[in-house]
């Protein structure tokens, strides 16, 4: 057995005021006792002062077919299956070493990360796209309600654990609009039927305002992106909100950047460009959905272009603060209530008994200033030591 102490901890949920002792046997955690308790003998203890423990944290959109290059989606068709599988580890260990434990894929090409079936990785497949639409060449393409039933279908039979629909075009297939629906709402419904039908949840990519209600309209689990794009700007009417709300759909803004980007990658600006929308305008709608009260996941959109490089998951929880939302709530974005919208719960995101050993210390205090979310000093994966002192 070990044991990590430390004089403060977060358990995915709240603060720990008097700190925590996690028992680790193997990969699991066998006990969470205050920092003072006493440690049974012959256990060894890690106890780095200064620092805070949490559960690992758990990015709910990342693309691990992706390389974080300026063509990291455009590359993928080319790659060969030992350069793709190569790519998927790296982009692992990059997330490991952030403090990342668990990702969420949203972007597989081909079944690749499915087909994978790695324990610390929720995946979606291919996300499902109308013909030519965005991120049509991972093998998502379908039109028409019984071709959307087939490919809901076809995931689960694959083992999918989620559906993952591309219901606006999107800026990095810039031969799509990101104002522009993929789908009719009775296609979309159709999608929802069928995945809940098979137990699955569904999230769905929505830029367009309009394509937001009609997510929200069609019971969709969580919203990605929902950037509530109208002509000439943002904008997230109070209606749209309060039925965010009423219908408990978990919306991931997919925030973060790599830190000193100068430049936003070249499509992301054209479409900004295009639609008139700024990063100021997007974070102060993203304000109005945490004063309101909807359920806000953090995901970062890992891998897509050089600023979105895999392990950047903290700058998104970062972000979140600084878009209003208390720092405990924040962490619990990337912990508790991320394992609850991945249907992980019973796995891993929280300090419990039972659960996997997901564990990260950090320097500082999160809680007051997340920031110290950067200052990684240890990561723990199902038991294991993955960096810093043993």
């Amino acid at each position: 057995m070990k044991a990590y102490r430390a004089d403060r901890a977060f358990d995915g949920d709240r603060v720990l005021p008097d700190g925590a002792l996690v028992l680790v046997e193997g990969d699991t955690i066998a006990g969470v006792e205050p920092a003072s308790a006493h440690v049974p003998d012959g256990c060894e203890v890690t106890y780095l002062p200064g620092t805070t423990l949490l559960p690992g944290l758990i990015d709910v959109h990342v693309h691990l077919c992706a390389n974080g290059g300026p063509d990291a989606l455009d590359r993928i068709p080319g790659l060969l299956p030992a350069e793709l599988d190569g790519v998927i580890t790296a982009a692992l260990e990059a997330q490991l070493a952030a403090g990342v434990t668990t990702v969420r894929d949203l972007g597989d090409h081909r079944f690749a990360v499915v087909a994978r079936r790695l324990p610390n990785v929720v995946a979606a497949g291919p996300p499902i796209t109308s013909v030519r639409g965005h991120c049509w060449s991972m093998g998502g393409e379908a039109s028409g309600e019984d071709e959307l039933r087939r490919a809901v279908r076809e995931r689960a039979e694959r083992g999918a654990d989620l559906v993952k629909i591309m219901t606006s075009g999107g800026a990095m297939t810039v031969t799509t609009d990101v104002t522009a629906e993929q789908f009719t709402p009775d296609e979309l419904r159709a999608v929802v039927d069928e995945a809940h039908r098979h137990g699955l949840p569904v999230a769905a990519h929505a830029h367009a305002q309009t394509a937001v209600r009609h997510c929200i309209e069609a019971g969709v689990d969580d919203i990605e992106h929902c950037t509530c794009i109208v002509p000439g700007g943002v904008a997230a009417p109070a209606d749209m909100i309060a039925a965010l709300v009423a219908a408990g759909t978990v919306v991931c803004p997919t925030l973060g950047r790599r830190r000193g980007l100068t430049e936003l990658p070249a499509q992301l600006r054209a479409m900004m460009a295009r639609t008139g929308m700024t990063l100021e305008a997007r974070r102060a709608v993203i304000g109005e959905l945490v004063r309101a009260g909807v359920a806000l996941i953090s995901g970062s959109d890992a891998g897509i272009n050089p600023g979105k490089p895999h392990g950047v998951l903290p700058e998104a929880v970062i972000d979140l603060v600084g878009c209003g939302m208390p720092a405990p709530q924040a962490l619990a974005s990337a912990t508790g209530a991320a394992a609850n919208a991945c249907r992980i719960a019973d796995r891993t995101g929280r300090l419990r008994a039972g659960l996997a050993a997901d564990l990260l210390l950090v320097g500082g205090d999160p809680a007051h200033d997340v920031t110290a979310l950067r200052e990684v000093r240890m990561v723990v994966s199902r038991g294991d030591v993955l960096s810093g002192a043993a």
